[in-house]
């Protein structure tokens, strides 16, 4: 019975495959719902703010809830930056509103039922879910950074820190 844990290890392991898309990249534009109700599109944010894409597996699953709770009780650590951030997954509207309002999220969460912006990231992954991965595109709309190694517990500490390395305006 030991080989079970082994292998579900091992298969989260693989589930997490790298994006394709490189520093530099032009990233691809999406139009998404978020659990507050309102569209959210890249293209909004070129000229004005960089903003911190974070994909996320499931939502109400352990480390999605970690990653959640550093996003909001941190989240005024990003803030100081001139930048918009929010977390998307492939889960439906409904299940990402449930999963915001349990963790009192204070940002925009993301829904992608459809998996077109997943795919353009190239996040999706075997399991049909998106790989925790988070982007951090510049005004330009350009991709600055691409953290594949997300620790959820110092999520929002580690997306702080990497604006702070790339020069990022501070918020006004």
């Amino acid at each position: 019975m030991a080989f079970l844990p082994a292998l579900s290890l091992a298969l989260m392991s693989f589930s997490s495959q790298a994006t394709d898309l490189k520093v530099g990249d032009m990233a691809p534009n999406f139009i998404l719902q978020a659990t507050n109700g309102k569209f959210y599109q890249l293209s909004d944010y070129k000229g004005k703010q960089a903003v911190a894409l974070a994909w996320y597996p499931k939502a109400n699953t352990y480390g999605c809830t970690i990653e959640c709770k550093s996003l909001t009780e941190d989240g005024h650590l990003i803030r100081e930056y001139n930048v918009s951030y929010m977390m998307a997954s492939v889960d439906e509207l409904l299940d990402n509103k449930k999963f915001a309002e349990e963790q009192k999220a204070d940002f925009p969460m993301l829904s992608d039922p459809t998996k077109k912006a997943a795919k353009a990231y190239d996040v999706l992954n075997w399991m049909g879910v998106a790989s925790r991965v988070t982007f951090v595109i510049g005004k330009d709309g350009k991709i600055l950074y691409i953290n594949e190694k997300v620790k959820p517990a110092t999520a929002a500490q580690d997306i702080a820190n990497t604006l702070k390395k790339l020069g990022i305006e501070k918020a006004k």
